[in-house]
């Protein structure tokens, strides 16, 4: 016991040669072009599929083949850092991620694009854990409260960002940079990186000779959350469950990942540490972290589309009604840091799941009518409970594990959220469409001859197009028209209202989930075992 005392206080002891505050900045700014990375492409899609000659359908894939291969290093990282170093494995992934970036720059053809980003989304996967666990370390408990701070700035705000920065790019020079945006930020965090982070002493890096590669459950993870991302991220385009090509691969989906669970559970070398789940917080953590990215990325889709589709904004006004949402994180978020160290956690969760479910609950009066402002408004206020939420859930994950087992939690909080987002996105154009057929089939269902108001309607709109110069028939039809219009509209809005009610219930549901956790001091002091 004398000698565990001893070696956790050592490592405990242990800080980088350099002000921490100067490491969070460096690994940040790899981090943040990550995450834009992965929205950016979004809006250049027609430009991309037109300039190298592909269908709309066919340069999905560009998309889809980041967040594949993106999704299977996530959870693969902590493994991979033991290896060659976290170190090491950083700056490897940066490395790659900044060289398949010039390559996309460059493809000729949608098959070269394809393969590079493969490569992009491989070197992405290994960002955001490395940065996290790389955090967790430098910063003792008291203080990892504001360097999860720092890091929540680009994690939070870059989805935000992209597609506004990536339209803008696109109207004003080519698509082609914004890959090539990447590159002098890639060379940047690269020299700080080699100048300025080290592994810790306890740390240790296993010899590749030494180790046993769990062949099976490495080939598992990556068929398992490779299936799992093409079913999520195509799934609604191709009608989910009545494409055999879909349904095939959500069951070698759900056959991998249930194998995977057991295999990795009893494996002696796992390459997914899940016994960290024995601890309740971490797995309460994560299921927050899941649900986070939920409605992030859910509500970061709907709010624009909506104001675009609905409202009649362009995409530079829907990134300017977004924009003074990423400015309220961006002045929160070190305030959320400051309150940990004052307050547990647990009431800083349950502040943020409140005002967030509000913000969501609020969306539901949104109209047709709606301004500029209100929407504002209204994403301001989601960005407070979001602000309350990352940074507390990031805390309180690490708060019970020992520093060793960082690598490996990171690796799982982060696909948590990733993979929420990716839930949340195909969860909401699914319900939006489904919910729009259901608001139009009931909507039509009191559109008859016998209906008062439609007949008045109609004979209104009539009159007004046979006095724009229209004849009598040709009046009609436009009058018919214009209420077939209308409906739709009707829908449509009804649908967007559903859809914010259902992220409003999700994120209340969380509520109950934070008294499972552990109570730990202010500052991550462990209080209860």
């Amino acid at each position: 016991m004398s000698v565990a005392a001893g070696t956790l206080d050592h490592a405990d002891a242990w800080q980088p040669a350099v002000n921490p505050w100067i490491i969070a900045v460096a690994v940040t700014l790899a981090t943040f072009m990550e995450v834009l990375d992965t929205s950016i492409a979004n809006v250049a899609l027609p430009h991309i599929a037109g300039s190298l000659s592909a269908g709309q359908d066919e340069s999905t894939w560009v998309l889809t083949s980041y967040l594949v291969s993106n999704a299977i290093v996530l959870p693969l990282s902590g493994w991979l850092s033991s290896i060659v170093g976290r170190k090491n494995f950083y700056m490897g992934c940066v490395a790659l991620f900044t060289i398949s970036s010039f390559l996309c720059g460059l493809a000729p053809n949608l098959a070269v694009l394809i393969i590079c980003r493969v490569l992009q989304g491989a070197g992405g996967g290994g960002l955001q854990p490395s940065e996290q666990a790389i955090l967790a370390d430098t910063f003792p408990p008291a203080k990892r409260g504001m360097a999860f701070a720092v890091y929540g700035v680009a994690v939070v705000t870059a989805p935000a960002i992209g597609p506004t920065l990536g339209g803008w790019i696109t109207d004003n020079f080519t698509w082609r940079w914004i890959f090539f945006i990447n590159i002098p930020v890639g060379i940047v965090s690269l020299l700080l990186t080699s100048r300025l982070i080290q592994d810790p002493p306890y740390l240790r890096r296993r010899k590749l000779s030494e180790t046993k590669i769990d062949y099976v459950g490495l080939g598992f993870v990556a068929l398992g959350l490779g299936t799992l991302q093409i079913v999520l991220d195509k799934g609604q385009r191709d009608d989910w469950f009545e494409s055999h090509f879909i349904l095939i691969l959500s069951i070698v989906a759900a056959a991998s990942l249930i194998f995977v669970v057991f295999w990795e559970w009893r494996h002696k070398d796992p390459i997914i540490d899940l016994h960290l789940f024995r601890d309740r917080t971490f797995g309460v953590s994560n299921l927050l972290m899941f649900m986070l990215g939920f409605a992030l990325l859910g509500s970061t889709l709907l709010l624009p589309l909506f104001m675009q589709t609905m409202l009649g904004y362009t995409a530079e006004q829907a990134g300017l009604a977004l924009m003074p949402g990423g400015f309220t994180i961006m002045l929160l978020l070190p305030l959320v840091g400051f309150l940990l160290s004052r307050y547990s956690p647990r009431w800083l969760l349950l502040f943020g799941l409140v005002v967030l479910s509000f913000s969501l609950f609020h969306m539901t009066n949104f109209d047709l009518q709606v301004d500029f402002r209100t929407a504002v408004l209204a994403r301001v206020i989601q960005a407070v409970g979001m602000a309350f939420l990352f940074v507390p859930i990031n805390t309180a994950a690490y708060a019970f594990l020992p520093r060793a087992k960082n690598n490996a939690a990171s690796g799982l909080m982060n696909l948590a959220r990733n993979i929420g987002g990716s839930v949340g996105i195909s969860v909401v154009t699914t319900l939006l469409d489904r919910r729009t057929q259901a608001h139009t089939t009931d909507l039509v269902s009191h559109i008859s001859a016998s209906n008062p108001a439609f007949r008045s309607t109609l004979q209104g709109a009539t009159r007004a197009m046979q006095a724009h110069g229209a004849s009598a028939a040709h009046a009609t039809q436009q009058a018919y028209a214009l209420v077939q219009s209308t409906v739709q509209r009707q829908a449509t809005m009804l649908a967007y209202i559903d859809c914010f009610w259902l992220l409003g219930v999700a994120i209340m549901a969380m509520i109950p989930m934070v008294f499972l956790m552990k109570k730990s001091r202010p500052g991550g002091a462990i209080a209860v075992h």
